[in-house]
């Protein structure tokens, strides 16, 4: 047996390896924002606006946003609903994935799409590539998917838009302008 002072020091030893040490104490100040309201069309009409404006200007600094988010939440919806059928299970695992996974975002200058699961899988093309934009509803029109193609002929497939048919308007009308649209 060995001697009691290094029993207790062995002990002391074990019990901190098991009971980490708390984190260090932090304080957050929250500061109100004030609250905007806003029509969703509105929105989009004044960004669209901005957007022609800085363009028409010259400022190439100034990018602004058009369109930021992910998938439709009613496509989610619509296949978790039809996921309680076996047979519907795989598209709504797909569904779940876009729901989680997929971000896109129409700027003035370009096109992202952001995937994966760190977002590590990013796609940008400036809309000077951009062919040809075509629409597809999905569910009654409440969203739809957007495919627009290259001038190198790759197709990008963007799933589940919320708002699909404004901003693939606003794709078109920003291709037109860099005018690689072809009619």
């Amino acid at each position: 047996m060995p001697p009691p002072s290094t029993a207790a020091s062995a002990a002391a030893a074990v019990s901190s390896i098991i009971r980490p040490t708390p984190p260090p104490a932090l304080s957050f100040h929250t500061v109100p924002l004030p609250q905007i309201r806003r029509s969703a069309g509105a929105a989009s009409r004044l960004v669209a606006a901005r957007a022609a404006a800085s363009w028409a200007s010259g400022e190439g600094d100034a990018e602004t946003v058009f369109f930021d988010g992910g998938a439709h939440h009613g496509d989610l919806a619509a296949n978790l609903l039809l996921g309680l059928t076996l047979l519907w299970l795989p598209l709504t695992l797909a569904a779940v994935s876009r729901a989680f996974i997929l971000r896109y975002r129409f700027t003035s200058r370009r096109v992202t799409v952001v995937s994966g699961l760190s977002g590590a899988d990013r796609t940008d093309f400036p809309y000077s590539s951009v062919t040809s934009v075509v629409v597809v509803p999905r569910f009654i029109g409440e969203w739809g998917d957007i495919v627009i193609t290259l001038k190198d002929g790759t197709k990008v497939d963007l799933r589940s838009v919320p708002r699909f048919r404004e901003v693939a308007d606003y794709c078109r009308s920003m291709a037109a302008a860099e005018g690689s649209l072809v009619s």
